[in-house]
C-alpha cells in the first residue's frame, strides 16, 4: 500500500511537471516556435523605449520576435553598408532620410512598402523622406525632428530675462548672461554634423527661410547667393557668446554644459529632450523653436522627416517584417512613439501628452521650413553637406573663408547632381 502511494504521487507530480514542459514548448510564445527578426538602428539610447513596443507588438502577434540591434550613430552607416553589399544584413534596417534611404533603394536592397495596411496614415510629405529615385516608397518614417534651442527656465527668471522671438533678441539675451558671467549658449563643434545643426535653427531667417529654399530647387538660386552669406555672417557673430574651446566638445560634453546649468542654453533637435530630461529631472528646460521672419506672428522653425524603417530584399521573414511595417504605421505604434521618446510621430492622429513636446508640434505645424542642408544637399559622396558642415569647422578655425566654404560646397553639389545616386560597396573599417 506504501508503495502505491509512493508511486502514484511520483505519478502525479511527473505529470505536473510534464505538462507544465508541455504547455511551454507548444506555446506560440516560445521562442522555438516563434520567427525572429534582427532590426538595425542607430539609437542607442532609445533601447529601453523600443523593448517596450516591441513588447506591445509581440503580445498581439506570439508568433514573431524583434531582436532590437543599435549601433553607434558614428558607425552606424558603415556596417549598415557593409552588412548589405555581404549580404549578412539584418531583416528591418533604419534609414537615413532622403538621400540616405534613395541610396539604399536605388541600390536594390529593399522591399516596395506602397502597399502595406496603414501607410496611408502617413503625410504624403513625409513618405517622400523614404522614397526611391523610382517613387515608391521604402521605409515607414518614424517622426518629424525639430531643431531648437533649449534654455534654462531658473537662469532666465533669475536675470528677468524672456526667451528670444529674434535674432536680435537673442544677441541682447546673449549679452546680458556674459554679463553676468553665465556662458549664453552651449554648441558642441568636435562633429561637425551639430555645426549643420546650429545652422539651420539659428540662420533660416537670415536666409529668408522657404523663399530661398524655393529658389534653390527651381534653379533661381545656389550656395553661393548673397542670402547665404548672410547666414554665415550670424554664425560667425555667434562664436562670441558659445562656450569656449566649442570645437573641442562632443555633444555629450555640449549638453553636460546645459544640464549641469554652466550654459543658458543649448542646440539640438526634439530628440534629445528625453535624453536632457533623464541627465537632470531637476532641470526646467523651456524650447525657443525659432526666430520670428519680419512681419510674422510665429517663429520659423526647421524641421525634417527623421529616419524611416525598411524590410531588407531578400529577407528569409519577408511576410512578418512587412506585418511589423503595418505595426509602425498604426496609430498604436505612433502613439507609444510619442509617450514613450518624448517625439513628434509621422503618424497622422497621435496626439502629444507632454506639454513641451505639445508646444514643438505646434510651433513647426504654424510655420516651418525644411532642414535645407540635409533634405537638399544631401547626395554625394562626400555630401554638400558633408562639406559644407567641414568648411564651418575650418570658418571656426581660420582655415577657410567664408567664400570659399560656400564655393566649396557649391561646386561638390554640381558634381554631385552630376553624378546621381552613388553605388553602395564595402567599407573599409578604421
Amino acid at each position: 500500500m506504501k508503495e502505491k502511494l509512493l508511486l502514484g504521487m511520483f505519478f502525479i507530480l511527473f505529470s505536473g511537471v510534464a505538462a507544465g514542459c508541455g504547455n511551454g514548448d507548444s506555446s506560440g510564445n516560445s521562442n522555438e516556435d516563434a520567427v525572429e527578426l534582427e532590426m538595425y538602428s542607430w539609437r542607442t539610447e532609445d533601447r529601453s523605449a523600443y523593448e517596450e513596443i516591441i513588447a506591445a507588438f509581440e503580445e498581439e502577434n506570439p508568433d514573431i520576435k524583434i531582436k532590437f540591434n543599435p549601433f553607434e550613430a558614428t558607425e552606424y552607416n558603415t556596417i549598415l553598408t557593409n552588412a548589405l553589399v555581404s549580404g549578412t544584413g539584418p531583416d528591418i534596417v533604419q534609414l537615413r532620410p532622403y538621400t540616405g534611404a534613395r541610396t539604399i533603394a536605388d541600390n536594390g536592397y529593399l522591399v516596395a512598402l506602397d502597399d502595406i495596411e496603414g501607410i496611408d496614415n502617413i503625410d504624403e510629405s513625409y513618405l517622400e523622406a523614404a522614397q526611391g529615385s523610382d517613387g515608391n516608397t521604402y521605409g515607414i518614417p518614424l517622426s518629424l525632428n525639430i531643431g531648437l534651442i533649449y534654455y534654462n527656465i531658473d537662469i532666465f527668471n533669475e536675470y528677468g530675462l524672456e526667451p528670444p522671438e529674434t535674432w536680435d533678441d537673442f544677441i541682447e539675451v546673449s549679452q546680458e548672461l556674459k554679463k553676468n558671467g553665465v556662458t549664453p549658449l552651449s554648441v558642441g563643434g568636435r562633429e561637425a554634423w551639430l555645426l549643420s545643426m546650429l545652422h539651420g535653427v539659428i540662420t533660416p531667417t537670415a536666409y529668408g527661410g522657404n523663399d530661398f529654399v524655393s529658389d534653390v530647387t527651381e534653379g533661381k538660386a545656389d550656395l553661393t547667393d548673397p542670402r547665404m552669406m548672410e547666414s554665415l555672417d550670424r554664425m560667425e557673430e555667434l562664436t562670441e557668446y558659445i562656450a569656449d574651446g566649442f570645437l573641442a566638445l562632443d555633444d555629450a560634453d555640449s549638453q553636460a554644459l546645459f544640464y549641469t546649468e554652466e550654459a543658458a542654453m543649448y542646440v539640438n533637435g526634439d530628440f534629445q529632450l528625453e535624453v536632457l530630461e533623464n541627465s537632470n529631472p531637476d532641470l526646467s528646460i523651456g524650447v525657443i523653436p525659432g526666430f520670428k521672419e519680419e512681419g510674422s506672428d510665429d517663429p520659423l522653425v526647421m524641421n525634417w522627416v527623421d529616419g524611416s524603417y525598411g524590410v531588407v530584399e531578400g529577407t528569409e521573414h519577408e511576410e512578418e517584417a512587412l506585418k511589423f511595417m503595418e505595426f509602425m504605421a498604426s496609430p498604436e505604434f505612433g502613439q507609444l512613439f510619442t509617450d514613450n521618446l518624448s517625439r513628434v510621430s509621422a503618424v497622422e492622429g497621435v496626439t502629444a501628452s507632454h506639454d513641451t513636446v505639445k508646444q514643438i508640434m505646434e510651433a513647426s505645424e504654424a510655420n516651418s521650413t525644411p532642414y535645407l542642408m540635409l533634405v537638399e544637399y544631401g547626395l554625394g559622396s562626400p555630401s554638400t553637406k558633408g562639406i559644407f558642415e567641414d568648411g564651418l569647422q575650418g570658418m571656426y578655425l581660420g582655415e577657410i573663408t567664408k567664400e570659399e566654404l560656400l564655393e566649396q560646397s557649391q561646386e561638390n553639389a554640381e558634381r554631385a547632381a552630376e553624378e546621381g545616386v552613388e553605388e553602395l560597396e564595402m567599407i573599409e573599417e578604421d
